[in-house]
């Protein structure tokens, strides 16, 4: 809200895109709409990021991407994980405050993938992993995500909004050429 009150409008008169096809006519009129279109795109961008992370590491160690009990979790949720999660050892699972695990074990000691992590869980979740780590039970990588705010996108979109213009704008020209 702070940014569509302080502009409202695309500033062409100070900044001008570098790119002269990124001035979109919903940008002239709506500039706010242009940078949180240009967030999102980042935002979804970061699931190509995860997923290249998340080869590498499989090709890196030669691991299972799913073992033992969540492999026989539904597609969806394993697909879910590998676009917003990676694999990463408890031991940094416990220093980052701010990943957040998105698996848990059960009392019976079977591991469940969790599509939406919840903050107010964490430490019990990360002891409880970090338990079955120390009992031999599972090994000691677990899936996790990093907690990234909006705000990281939106100032990424703001810049990209003024120095190239709307991207989604550029790239519906793009397709449709």
């Amino acid at each position: 809200m702070c940014i569509a009150l302080a502009l409202p409008f695309a500033p062409l008169a100070l900044f001008t895109p570098i790119l002269t096809g990124g001035v979109s006519p919903i940008s002239q009129l709506i500039f706010p709409i242009t940078i949180f279109s240009n967030s999102v795109l980042f935002a979804a961008a970061s699931g190509f990021y995860m997923i290249i992370r998340n080869v590498v590491w499989h090709k890196k160690n030669g691991a299972k991407m799913f073992v033992g009990t969540l492999a026989d979790e539904s597609f969806g949720k394993k697909l879910l994980v590998l676009i917003t999660g990676y694999k990463m050892s408890i031991a940094k699972l416990q220093q980052k405050w701010h990943v957040f695990p998105m698996e848990d074990i059960e009392a019976d000691g079977k591991r469940k993938l969790v599509v939406i992590p919840r903050d107010e869980g964490r430490e019990k979740i990360v002891d409880r992993l970090s338990n079955a780590v120390q009992a031999g039970t599972i090994d000691r990588y677990v899936w996790a995500t990093p907690g990234l705010p909006m705000l990281i996108f939106v100032t990424l979109g703001l810049i990209v909004a003024l120095f190239f213009g709307d991207i989604v704008w550029m790239l519906v020209q793009l397709i449709l050429a």
